[in-house]
Order: structure tokens, then sequence, then C-alpha cells
């Protein structure tokens, strides 16, 4: 079918031209290419478009109502092919997203309802998970996750600041005590979720780090049940800011060891290839990037 869109372009083109070497010009073709083109248009054809004498060309009554149909379809192609690349630019179709429960709920579903009120030919299929998804077997456009890049194939595209807190409710420090420096830890419950933060936990201060190892009074693979366990006075957990920062702001839970930092995973948007990303992708990443980085509020 290239071949044959190829052979009418030619043709139309000699026919605006009259002559094959002009052709050749505009379309960056050889003349013998061009010349070989109009040869087995016309064998396909069974007619003969074009008469040649050494002086000049002209059109058969075959190739003058031809070319009347040739430039009717490759106007429709050219329309075709216009709609098409604004299609690129349009967002439309499925958004398949899948983040966090914790954050999915706090951050990424009223992000997901304000995207869509500025595109409304978009539907969102949102994916609450915390474990770890392939987002390319499950067909999902695009991971919200804290963490880093575990498969080489994938990109990963920072959307905000993000770093961990220790902290527990006020009634929990008030039974247990506040911890002084990290190896204070060991003697206190502590509230421990998914595959990481593990029974170990590591602080950094002056380029120094320090290893504690812990006692897991709860376990969760939940990040939320987690975030509840601490509100409710269970013990100490690790958090990241975006999940607790407002607990820490109205008193419910209470920082410990500030001095000290926690290693922190950043947060980013994973999906399957840059290269064609599809405009509801790339407009929602954007969105989310723009929106998240002005939600910040917890410093440097």
């Amino acid at each position: 079918m290239l071949d044959n869109l190829l052979e009418l372009t030619v043709f139309a083109r000699i026919a605006s031209t009259g002559s094959l070497s002009a052709a050749a010009r505009d379309l960056d073709l050889s003349l013998a290419v061009v010349s070989k083109r109009l040869s087995a248009l016309e064998a396909r054809l069974g007619v003969r478009l074009i008469q040649r004498t050494t002086r000049r060309l002209s059109l058969t009554d075959e190739g003058h109502s031809f070319h009347a149909r040739c430039v009717r379809i490759l106007a429709e192609v050219q329309e075709a092919e216009a709609a098409l690349s604004n299609s690129r630019d349009e967002v439309t179709g499925v958004l398949r997203i899948t983040a966090t429960r914790g954050f999915g709920r706090r951050w990424i579903a009223p992000l997901a309802v304000a995207f869509r009120e500025q595109h409304p030919r978009v539907s969102v299929h949102l994916d609450l998970n915390d474990a770890l998804v392939n987002i390319v077997d499950e067909g999902l456009d695009v991971a919200i996750r804290f963490g880093m890049l575990s498969d080489s194939s994938l990109i990963a595209r920072p959307l905000a600041p993000n770093f961990r807190v220790l902290c527990a409710a006020p009634s929990y420090l008030a039974h247990k005590g506040m911890p002084k420096t990290p190896a204070d830890l060991v003697t206190h419950d502590c509230i421990v979720f998914g595959p990481g933060p593990g029974k170990e936990w590591t602080f950094h201060r002056d380029g120094e780090s320090v290893a504690v190892k812990i006692t897991a009074a709860f376990h969760t693979n939940d990040g939320e049940a987690a975030h509840t366990l601490a509100v409710a006075g269970g013990g100490i957990v690790q958090k990241s800011v975006w999940d607790i920062g407002d607990d820490l702001g109205t008193g419910r839970l209470v920082r410990i060891l500030p001095e000290f930092t926690v290693p922190a995973a950043p947060l980013q948007a994973v999906y399957a290839n840059a290269q064609h990303l599809a405009p509801r992708v790339r407009r929602f990443v954007d969105f989310c990037s723009e929106r998240l980085r002005e939600a910040w509020r917890w410093g440097e």
C-alpha cells in the first residue's frame, strides 16, 4: 500500500510540474526512481497515463480522469495524517494509575479529580496498592511510588521533595517517654510496615550514620494501617512527611529525634516508555509534579 501511495504521489507531481525531472526535484528522488514508479503505476493499471515526447509530457484522457481521483485520494490521506497528528496531542482515553493506599487516597485521588476537570474526556482508573506492581503486565500507565527504581527498563521522574519522619502519638510518649537518641529505641514499641523500613533503622547526623535494631510491636503490610496504629498510640513509626505532615501540624503525632535524618525514598512517577507516552499520561505527570510542589510546606 505504501508503494501504491508513492506511485500516486509521483504521478500527481509529474502532472502538476509537467516533467519527470521537476517532479524528481520536488520529491527529492532520482529521475530513474520517478520514471520507474510511473511505469509501475501504468503497468498495474493497464493504461497509459502520460504521453511522452522528446519535448513535452501530456496527460492522456485516462490520465486526466485518474489525476482527478488521485488528487482527491492524496488530499484525504493528508487530512487523515493531520487528524492523527492532532489526536496525539489530545488528552483523551483511560488513564490507569497505581499508587500506595495512603498517599493515593490523600493526594492522588484529589489530583485525579482536578486533572479531569481540565480534561473531561479522560476517564481515570485508580489502583491503590502498597505492594509493588508490574505496570507493564498489569496494563497500567503510571505508578506513583516512594522508592528507587528496580527495573532499568522503566522511566522514573521525580515529582516533589520527600523526607521520612520518626513519630508517635502524645499518648504513647506520655506512657513510654521521649527517646533522646537512636539507641533509646531498643526499649520502645515500633511499628513496621511493608518490606522496609525493616527491623533495623538507620539514622544520619553530621556525616555519620548509626543503625539500631528495633522491636516490632506491630508489623503490617499496609502503610495506612501503620499510620492509624501510630495515631492510636501503638508505638513509633517511620513515615513520609507527605503522610503524616498534617498530623504533626495538629499535634496528633509528635516528631521524634528531629536532629537526625532518616533515609528517604524519592517520590516518583514511573512509566514504561517516555518516547511514545500518551498525552494523558504526560500531562498527568506534569500536573502532579506542579501541584505537589505547590503543596510542599515542610521546608527544604
